[in-house]
Parts: C-alpha cells; structure tokens; sequence
C-alpha cells in the first residue's frame, strides 16, 4: 500500500515539475521565472527524497543538500540581480 502511495506521489511530482519547467520558459516576468526555478529545486529535492524511501537507501542525500544550497544561491543571486543589475557589487 505504501509503495503504491508513494508511486502516485511520484507521478503528481512529475507533473509538478513539468508545469514549474513549463513556466519558467514561457513566464511573462523575470520574477516569475526566478520563482519557477525556485520551485523546480525544491520539487526536484523532494521528488530525490521520495526514490530515497522508495530505494530505502540515503545514497541520494548529499545530492539533496547540494541541489538545496544550489537553489538557495540561485535564487539570491537572481533575486538581487533584478533588483540591482549586478550580481557583485564594485565596492
């Protein structure tokens, strides 16, 4: 019963990621976009955590720390890109 839940589980989380790709190639804004990758990381950790129980294994968690700290990092790098122009500022 449970590998079947998780199974379905998986399915839903594919099309999420599907729909979080589709816009962030067609989203009418940047910001839109950059929410879009954020949300593709965070579905992609838990899509990796739920083949983790799936596997029974934790092979895959250093994978979800650094998808993680990859997201957290693009997201802010993005976020200040748009509101400034640069990533690095000259000081």
């Amino acid at each position: 019963m449970f590998h079947s839940l998780l199974m379905i589980v998986l399915v839903v989380m594919s099309i999420s990621l599907f729909i979080c790709f589709i816009r962030t190639l067609i989203g009418p804004t940047m910001s839109d976009r950059i929410v879009a990758l954020d949300t593709f990381g965070i579905n992609l950790i838990g899509f990796i955590g739920i083949i983790m129980m799936l596997q029974e294994t934790l092979a895959y968690s250093e994978v979800v720390l650094v998808i993680s700290i990859l997201a957290f990092i693009g997201s802010i790098a993005l976020s200040k890109f748009i509101e400034r122009g640069v990533v690095f500022d000259r000081g």
